[in-house]
């Protein structure tokens, strides 16, 4: 695939100082990209890297224009151009590297022929679906789609709009809920479905549980990176970001714009208000109703300690203001 630098301009929104006409086959980084590749930089610390690139051109800011020796688009937000061109070039790759089938059956897909669709299957126009992929049956994946190798998408589910989904991942799996009998377990099964919105990217092998009765729900614009585990019933708000190896237990609620660092474990039926960022590795054993920054890890012990341990560390804070003023006392 070839973009004009005034195509690639007009599709990341920037301004060009250089030949508008210059064609360009792909993105590198500035140091390995040569003069057919566009490149990006974001802050004065790659200075010298711009000054030496040979790229035929470099996606910057207004500031960072004058250490570049060559071609420049300047966009007010160089990151965000790089996500949009990354996917303009990625998706003609996607495109030329199938084996494609299924077209009479729909139309204006792509969809390759080792892939297994379902009965009363619907799919939008303009979705690819890699090799190897099984769809089951009733469900219903939108327009402009990308499902990746290896996916598997269980019957009923939902999936909306410019929705991404990476290798391996697991759509609609039967939720993780037993019933107690003496000593032995006896599963629920699941009735509900998963639902996800328009724009949602989900990672390599990650799995989304199918509700219990109710659906799980992933809203509009969420961002779920590989390895994650999302339980029976929860519920994710727009444009919330997760990433790697986090695990939400089932009937949980997180709101719209959060942040959730990679390997954290979030415990079930709580709820997680809006514009939350939780760091990585913490534990989430309890609501959140106020925006803001969390933190929350301790060394492994056995419960009956930490139960002890817990109570003084949530009054640790008062415990040191009441300290504070005894000693201003003594003084």
């Amino acid at each position: 695939m070839k973009l004009t630098l005034q195509e690639i301009a007009n599709l990341i929104d920037g301004s060009i100082e250089g030949d508008n006409t210059k064609e360009i086959y792909g993105l590198n980084s500035l140091v390995n990209a040569d003069l057919n590749q566009i490149s990006y930089a974001v802050s004065e610390k790659y200075k010298d890297a711009m000054i030496k690139s040979q790229a035929g051109a470099i996606i910057v800011n207004q500031e960072l224009k004058e250490h570049c020796k060559t071609n420049v688009i300047i966009v007010k937000n160089v990151y965000l151009a790089y996500s949009l061109l990354s996917h303009k070039f990625k998706q003609t790759q996607d495109i030329n590297n199938l084996t494609f089938g299924n077209e009479v059956s729909y139309p204006n897909t792509k969809i390759a022929s080792s892939s297994l669709i379902g009965k009363n299957v619907e799919i939008g126009a303009e979705t690819i679906i890699h090799h190897n992929c099984v769809i089951e049956d009733d469900t219903s994946i939108g327009q402009g789609c990308l499902i990746e190798s290896n996916v598997t998408i269980q019957h009923g589910s939902i999936i909306g709009d410019n929705c991404i989904i990476s290798p391996g991942a697991v759509i609609g799996s039967e939720g993780f809920g037993n019933a107690r009998n003496n000593k032995k377990w006896s599963a629920i099964a699941h009735l509900g479905n998963v639902s996800i919105g328009n724009n949602v990217s989900i990672g390599a092998n990650s799995t989304i549980d199918r509700g219990s009765m109710s659906n799980t729900e992933i809203h509009d614009g969420v961002k779920i990176d590989n390895l994650i585990h999302i339980a029976h019933n929860v519920i994710i708000g727009e444009d919330t970001a997760i990433a790697a190896k986090t695990g939400i237990a089932g009937s949980t609620k997180i709101g719209k714009r959060c942040m959730i660092g990679g390997a954290v474990g979030i415990v079930g039926h709580l709820n997680i208000t809006d514009d939350v960022i939780i760091n990585a590795t913490s534990t989430v054993n309890r609501n959140i109703s106020k925006p803001g920054i969390y933190t929350g890890f301790m060394p492994i012990m056995l419960h009956s300690e930490w139960k002890k341990v817990g109570m003084w560390v949530s009054k640790l804070d008062k415990i040191a203001s009441f300290l504070k003023i005894k000693l201003k006392n003594i003084r």
